[in-house]
């Protein structure tokens, strides 16, 4: 960003023409004043369609990877198969002046369910 020697106001990118040759320059806005950048010069731009394959944006998780968990584990009984395991998270999902919902998941039989705090 460059401002005017005179005035003080921020110089504003304009093209102008001379012949078949187009040029950019800085002008101020409020007093008139121009600097020519010489080393700039405006070329007509070519547009390019870019084709993305939709399966560059697909994630596929296998059966092993699956199986990895980071998520912290308590010992809480499952109500589907009374395993003591289970993953924990939380999200919020009401109002934020209210406490979140903790998701647990078992870690034997994979059963998720919740317990509003």
């Amino acid at each position: 960003m460059e401002f005017c020697p005179k005035c003080g106001s921020r110089l504003e990118p304009k093209k102008t023409k001379s012949g078949k040759e187009a040029s950019l320059v800085l002008a101020c806005a409020k007093c008139g004043y121009k600097k020519l950048e010489a080393s700039d010069k405006v070329e007509p731009k070519v547009a390019k369609v870019i084709q993305h394959n939709p399966q560059q944006f697909v994630a596929v998780i296998g059966k092993e990877e699956q199986k990895l968990s980071t998520l912290p584990t308590v010992r809480i009984e499952c109500p589907k198969c009374g395993n003591r395991n289970a993953y924990v998270w939380q999200v919020q999902t009401r109002g934020a002046d209210e406490s979140s919902t903790q998701f647990l998941r078992c870690t034997k039989c994979n059963y998720t369910y919740r317990e509003y705090s």
